[in-house]
């Protein structure tokens, strides 16, 4: 554990009072902020510590992305030209063709990169539909993130229907299908929080996350009123199933939402996936009622941009608390969260008739940090850097031309900065990547690995169909033959 005195660096706190402390210092002993102030105040007062020289750097807090995907790392650009296709391509792939294996390798090819962007805590959900009838994959994947040394929220739950989901698991090369019931699903839900949650010292959780909080419905867009109409039994089933098992482990939850869901959702109040305990994603779509609905049962919502039509302005102003997330990482996405800040930035001012004066640099930046702290439920130990909070942070190197000049500093992290200029990152008070090197494991080795294992899958599920040239010379891409998904294996 910790026992530093950052020193002589700018730093931006996000503390309630906003403070931006220029020439500044802050103190760590073991995982926790104990003083933080100007460097001539904290100098005498931390003569024991060890010294890093942060002159021509910026310290913030550790970045946090709420919703990501694991196994996403491996699979990106797969169908990333076939967009209408992506859910139908990607799903059977992770529910036929993915070895426990492949968990572990992206969870390290994931981490790294995350990291590396300066991102200390990040959700990740088990596939792009929750796959929870092997706890293995999420334990290897927390394994990857914990060896690493970052936090992580691992999110699993039940799948979307048909209920019992057809599954193909892999053992000794070979392929075994069955099917899953939603009984097996939350069993294997609950053995995951049995097996991870709390464990890393505290860097491991687990939220139980159902595909989207009401299954009888288009689970990947919106859904018109006439579509969107009464819960059915299998909807309340889920709700209530979902909201026990969390109660009875103490843990929070995830879901997926899209227009339409939030106001069949209310339908049920008791046993409704909305409230202070949850984050919804996405939200694409919905109606002024759902915003209201949001705001009265105190919904955390959580944005990957460009968004669909999500209004997130309009929830803002009725008191929701919005984050920025990167939903990343396929099929083209990344785990970059200050370019994601920047593109949200950038997409609400064009939907708003360029009203460049939205979102100015320093909400944004809120939005993923202590925004993104309160819709994991965690605001108390992480997201803004305080005494008494967890000593979370990266560190940025300033000293590029893109950079400069050394001034505004709000406006050079939302309008500049890059994932690659974080120079140093420490999680718990550990220091992870000092000078663009990661220390807690073997990046080469991880990436051999990673590589090795996306081959490995693309070859089990026939992908190469999916791997499309690039277009050259093409201002619009067709097709020859039409898009055919892959098929479930022969056992």
């Amino acid at each position: 554990m910790g026992n530093f005195l950052l020193l002589h660096g700018t730093i931006v706190t996000v503390d309630r009072e906003r403070r931006i402390i220029e020439d500044g210092a802050l103190a760590i002993t073991d995982d926790r902020i104990i003083d933080i102030g100007t460097a001539e105040d904290l100098v005498p007062r931390h003569a024991d510590k060890q010294v890093i020289d942060c002159r021509g750097k910026l310290i913030i807090p550790g970045l946090i992305d709420a919703h990501g995907h694991a196994g996403h790392a491996l699979i990106r650009s797969i169908a990333a030209d076939t967009n209408s296709m992506w859910m139908r391509v990607v799903t059977p792939t992770y529910y036929h063709y993915v070895t426990r294996d492949y968990w572990y390798a992206d969870g390290l090819v994931s981490g790294i990169e995350r990291l590396r962007a300066g991102v200390t805590t990040g959700a990740s959900i088990i596939t792009s539909m929750p796959r929870a009838d092997d706890p293995v994959f999420a334990i290897n994947h927390a394994r990857a993130y914990s060896e690493i040394g970052l936090r992580e929220i691992i999110c699993v739950g039940p799948s979307g229907q048909p209920w019992p989901h057809p599954v193909t698991r892999w053992e000794s090369g070979k392929p075994k299908r069955r099917n899953v019931s939603f009984e097996e699903m939350m069993e294997g839900t609950e053995a995951v929080i049995e097996a991870l949650n709390g464990s890393a010292g505290g860097r491991i959780k687990v939220f139980v996350t159902p595909f989207t909080i009401v299954p009888s419905v288009e689970p990947s867009n919106a859904s018109t009123p006439d579509q969107a109409v009464k819960l059915t039994e299998n909807d309340r089933m889920q709700a209530r199933r979902v909201r026990e098992t969390a109660r009875k482990w103490g843990v929070r939850m995830h879901s997926d939402a899209f227009a339409g869901q939030i106001r069949m959702a209310y339908q049920d109040k008791e046993n409704a996936l909305l409230g202070p305990d949850i984050h919804l994603q996405h939200c694409w779509g919905i109606s002024h009622e759902e915003i209201d609905i949001l705001a009265e049962t105190g919904t955390h919502v959580t944005h990957a941009p460009p968004g669909r039509s999500t209004p997130i302005m309009e929830m803002m102003s009725k008191g929701i608390r919005v984050a920025i997330t990167t939903d990343g990482a396929a099929p083209s996405r990344h785990f970059d969260m200050l370019q994601t800040a920047r593109l949200a930035q950038f997409t609400q001012h064009l939907l708003h008739n360029h009203d460049r004066y939205l979102l100015p640099p320093g909400k944004v930046f809120e939005m993923i940090t202590i925004d993104a702290a309160r819709a994991i439920g965690m605001e108390h130990e992480i997201g803004s850097l305080e005494i008494g909070k967890k000593a979370d942070i990266a560190i940025i190197d300033m000293r590029k031309p893109h950079l400069m000049p050394m001034w505004m500093p709000l406006h050079r992290l939302i309008h500049q900065v890059l994932g690659s200029d974080v120079d140093t990152v420490i999680v718990d008070g550990k220091i992870l990547m000092e000078g663009g090197k990661v220390l807690t494991t073997d990046v080469d080795a991880a990436i051999t690995f990673g590589q090795q294992e996306a081959l490995a899958l693309a070859a089990r599920a026939g992908l190469q169909p999916h791997m499309h040239d690039p277009g050259w010379g093409k201002l619009l891409r067709t097709f020859d033959e039409p898009v055919i998904p892959p098929q479930p294996p022969t056992c």
